[in-house]
Order: C-alpha cells, then structure tokens, then sequence
C-alpha cells in the first residue's frame, strides 16, 4: 500500500499532509483492459471484429478470445462506473476476508452497502455531529475486524476519504488484512513517538487510508483513555469524510466502551449461534449508557 505522512510536535497530534486524488478519466473498455492485460493494437481490432460478428459486448468478446478473464472485465466495467474494487493482481495482495473488494457484487458486498446507506441516513447523516464509528464484539471470534474492514471498504466506495484505524491494541489484524507493511501506527501516536508514513493509501482503493494498530503497548487502556486519542479523533474528522475504528472484544477490559466513546458512535457485533445473548445485552447497555451513539447492533453470520 501507498503511504501518507504524518507530520507536528511530539505528543501533539500530527496532521495529515493533503495530496490530490487521482482523478478517474472516462476511457473505454479496451484502454482499462490494457492496464491489466498486454492487449496491443492488433488484438483489440480482433476483439472489436469478434464483438460485431457475434453481436455481443467488447468484454464478452474478449473473455472469448481468451484475451481478458472475467475479472478483468469486472474491473474495467467497475473503473467506467467510477466504482473501485480490487484488480486479480491487487486481490492477492488483499485478504479473503474483504469481499467488498474482491467480490463487489455478491451478495455479502449488496448487506455492507444496505448497512453503509443506513449509516449515512442515521448515525452519520450530514445533519449529526462529527463521529468516528467505533465496531464492538462481546468476544474474540465474533466478526467485528472483518465487519470493520469491509465496511471501511463499503464508504471508500463511494468516492469518500476513509481512514480505517485499528484500535485493538490486544489483538490486531488489520495490518495482515490489507497487507500493510511498517510497524508504526496509532500506538506509537499515541505515545508521542509518531513517525513517518503511519497511515497507509491502498493502491487498489484510492480513497481508502489504514493507520495500523503499530507497536503492541503494555498499557493499552491507558493509551485510549488519555486526552490524545480524542484530540486525534477531531483531527482526523477534519481530515476524512469517514473514519471507521475496529476495537478490541469487550472480553478483555473497558478498551472498546473508551473507544466508542471518544469516537462518538459504536455498533455492537456479534456471531449467530456463538455469542452469548447475555454478553451482548450488557454490552448494549454499556455502550448505550456512555457518551456514545448506538448505532446499531449486527448479528454476524460470516
């Protein structure tokens, strides 16, 4: 993934150097489908030949001819539509887990966007105050890292600047997720220790920015609950149209209620036939009661 620099005083938080993003030119099915395949001049008359004798689409000819897969045509239709997904080249480099970038029109990818546009018409609709959203599970297991990570996706779809943080200082995997490299991140801010290149541009969603967990502190909870996460919450709402935080399970202290509360909005989730209902209630109550908005509770089935 590409990198963007952080930069300010220690123990302050540091801001975000802007960079324009790339803007996306209209072009044809054939220009994209030369970004991931070697179609030269030749074949691509070929293709247009096999399209007009077969009455079909240039894509569907070009899958015929063996000259572009399935998935490269996806991702050509996906880039005229100004809709970002991952190429078969950048889905390696991508975890399976991220079925908004690697299977965008599945049915999994059709609840994240059903979620997303609930999102935005409620708890984090332009006419609410600023909020980061906080993602809770009762327990390890329940499905909260891959929910944040495809719902992170899902917002960074529509052209939006995300930034997904990971906050679970007890057990991250974020950074294996989007296959993020450094070992700097949102501890070491945190700390007063930031360096360069914290938060990381996926090359394969322009819009979409990880600040990984970083270094593994001793004092997790302390961390959170001290003044620098909040101040780094505002800084980064100024920054980002969305900023979706994966926190660690309740089951190991009050890290992920101080989170959502510092965020302003959590959403609570859990895993059919495994999370107890019991565990979650009180989870429900806890978030429900602190300075943050519930903005809704998720059974898992993935």
């Amino acid at each position: 993934m590409k990198t963007q620099t952080y930069t300010g005083t220690p123990g302050a938080p540091p801001r975000l150097t802007d960079e324009p993003m790339a803007r996306i030119v209209d072009r044809s099915i054939g220009d994209l489908l030369r970004e991931v395949r070697e179609i030269d001049d030749a074949q691509v008359e070929q293709i247009l030949r096999f399209s007009r004798d077969h009455r079909v689409r240039f894509g569907e000819a070009a899958i015929s001819l063996k000259l572009a897969s399935s998935g490269d045509v996806l991702w050509a239709l996906s880039q005229q539509f100004h809709y970002p997904c991952a190429t078969e080249d950048d889905a390696v480099a991508l975890s399976e887990e991220l079925v908004m970038a690697r299977d965008p029109f599945s049915d999994q990818a059709e609840t994240f966007r059903d979620i997303r546009s609930q999102l935005i018409m409620g708890v984090l609709s332009p006419d609410q105050p600023r909020r980061a959203l906080a993602v809770l599970s009762p327990n390890v297991g329940d499905g909260k890292t891959y929910f944040a990570a495809n719902l992170a996706v899902a917002f960074s779809q529509l052209g939006a600047r995300t930034l997904l943080v990971d906050a679970d200082m007890r057990t991250p995997r974020q950074h294996d997720i989007f296959s993020v490299a450094g070992r700097a991140g949102l501890s070491n801010i945190l700390a007063g220790r930031a360096e360069a290149d914290v938060i990381h541009q996926s090359s394969a969603l322009p819009s979409l920015y990880v600040l990984p967990v970083g270094t593994l502190p001793p004092n997790p909870l302390e961390l959170v609950q001290r003044s620098a996460f909040g101040l780094l919450m505002r800084e980064l709402l100024g920054k980002f149209d969305h900023i979706v935080v994966d926190t660690p399970a309740a089951c190991h202290g009050a890290d992920a209620r101080v989170l959502a509360a510092k965020c302003g909005a959590g959403m609570v989730i859990g895993r059919r036939n495994t999370t107890r209902m019991d565990a979650m209630q009180t989870l429900i109550s806890q978030v429900s009661k602190s300075e943050a908005k519930l903005a809704g509770v998720l059974i898992n089935e993935h």
